[in-house]
């Protein structure tokens, strides 16, 4: 038969397909059969892929099959149209295919495929046949990730600063003040998770300065410590409202012998673990971010787009925990806070301004600022990114001015919020 040219095929949701001479050529002396299916993946529950970000635009995708070979690493691609208005700010259309072979379910891939944004649509050039679709990932423009990634790295740059004014203050006053144990091993708990606040500034800075130009082995390594660091700082973090609990709730009276030290290596060496697991499997390695129109802005040494679900895993759901946890008991603590201050408003001790910064101490220093990456999706991911971005720059400052204003000693008293709690609180006094 006469080999065609080119052929369309116009379908309401699909647009327009290209199919390449070139196909047929092999297929001259032959009486094939062309299968274009457009499936609605809603309704069938069909190419669901685990964690996934992006949204199928329609929820259609599109099947060509050309007799029954696969064809594949084509010269000229087969161009898919997919036709559809203008899309919301803040999502990117990428063409992927359903690559069955991607983690154990399946998944999307772009493989072989170019995006090319047309009047009225996206066009797919793939150098394949398979099942196309147009993803729609949240994403953001140029100008936006480059003011980002300033914001992000002065921010970086002013935590590391007031980190180490944090750490130096913990230890002057440790040293040079006499504090009841229960003030001493919430000071070691502050250090400690100032300290990995202040690594994982100092990696991150290291790795946006020199991942673009190092070697693949350098990249893991570098990779893995940036995820340790991150780990460590949530950690620290769980720790603190462990210790939160059971000064506020469980009460405790019991001595456990070298307790700080045994948070050190709990804080310290349990994301070894996890970053040696995820070493051996081979997680780290180099991590593009890239704009809307697919300009790559930032290179960074960090868990590789293959291995997203470690990341899922890893950060995304041991924060999760991680936050539901503290919510509970800075809402705990909180409660008992205000309860104690109403009743010295009734002794004429009554301070608003302390009971405010109680709160907005406790906010910071569990780490609750870390949660608007929750909700860094979609089209509100700009402003949302700029706040998550601003209050974690500043959370070193908030630790430090909270510091500074409830544990430095003004009189012969003790003095600090969390033991004027507990000595009001508990009648038998917390010794760890």
């Amino acid at each position: 038969p006469q080999v065609p040219s080119m052929m369309n095929i116009t379908e309401e949701k699909a647009g327009k397909i290209h199919l390449p001479r070139e196909i047929f050529w092999s297929l001259s002396r032959q009486i094939v059969r062309v299968v274009v299916t457009v499936l609605n993946i809603q309704q069938l529950g069909m190419f669901k892929e685990v964690n996934q970000t992006g949204q199928v635009l329609d929820n259609t995708v599109v099947g060509i099959i050309v007799g029954e070979t696969s064809i594949s690493g084509l010269q000229n691609p087969v161009q898919v149209t997919f036709t559809h208005r203008k899309l919301p700010q803040g999502v990117t259309p990428q063409c992927v295919f359903w690559d069955a072979s991607k983690g154990q379910a399946g998944g999307w891939s772009s493989s072989g495929c170019v995006t090319q944004p047309v009047d009225k649509g996206t066009v797919c050039s793939c150098d394949h046949l398979t099942f196309f679709a147009l993803l729609l990932n949240p994403a953001l423009d140029g100008s936006t990730a480059q003011a980002l990634m300033a914001v992000a790295t002065a921010g970086c740059g002013v935590a590391v600063v007031f980190s180490i004014f944090t750490i130096a203050f913990c230890i002057f006053i440790r040293c040079r003040f006499r504090f009841e144990e229960t003030l001493r091993i919430n000071l070691g708990l502050h250090m400690n998770l100032v300290s990995s606040l202040l690594l994982l500034n100092l990696v991150f800075l290291l790795n946006s300065g020199l991942s673009g130009g190092t070697q693949p082995g350098t990249c893991k390594v570098l990779g893995g410590l940036t995820h340790y660091c991150l780990l460590c700082c949530f950690t620290w973090m769980a720790l603190e409202g462990c210790q939160l609990y059971l000064l506020f709730v469980k009460v405790l009276g019991t001595y456990i012998h070298h307790y700080l030290a045994k948070l050190c290596l709990l804080g310290w060496g349990f994301p070894v673990l996890v970053v040696g697991v995820a070493g051996v499997i081979g997680s780290y390695g180099e991590y593009s971010i890239q704009t809307t129109d697919h300009q790559v802005i930032a290179h960074l040494c960090w868990i590789t787009s293959k291995h997203v679900l470690v990341h899922y895993i890893t950060n995304c759901s041991y924060f999760g925990l991680i936050f539901l946890f503290n919510t509970a008991v800075f809402g705990v603590v909180t409660q008992k806070s205000c309860s104690l201050q109403r009743t010295s408003a009734v002794q004429g001790d009554y301070k608003p301004w302390k009971v405010t910064l109680v709160a907005a101490g406790l906010f910071s220093l569990l780490g609750a600022t870390w949660a608007l990456a929750f909700l860094s999706y979609g089209t509100s991911s700009a402003p949302v990114l700029y706040l998550f971005t601003i209050l974690n720059s500043l959370q070193g400052i908030f630790i430090f001015i909270w510091l500074v204003v409830l544990y430095y000693p003004k009189t012969k008293e003790t003095t600090g919020s969390l033991s004027h709690i507990i000595r009001h609180d508990n009648t038998n006094p917390v010794s760890q």
